[in-house]
């Protein structure tokens, strides 16, 4: 099962960006990005908004698990 704040986490340190850099962008604190990190699920209006920030499309993460289990 996908879990998509350890990607939204792997993602982030992959580019070398800080917590703290994405509190920002996210206009949140750095406890609400640990907590996003810990999240197996995500609303697609911030999953949208951090796909955005981090140039990456975590939706294909999803589509890509639909393929492999059809």
């Amino acid at each position: 099962m996908l879990h998509i704040g350890k990607l939204i986490q792997e993602e982030l340190h992959r580019q070398e960006r800080t917590v703290s850099w994405f509190a920002r962008k996210l206009f949140c604190d750095r406890t609400n990005v640990y907590d996003i990190f810990q999240r197996r699920s995500i609303d697609t209006e911030l999953l949208l908004r951090i796909s955005m920030i981090l140039n990456h499309d975590f939706f294909k993460h999803y589509t890509d698990e639909i393929v492999e289990n059809l």
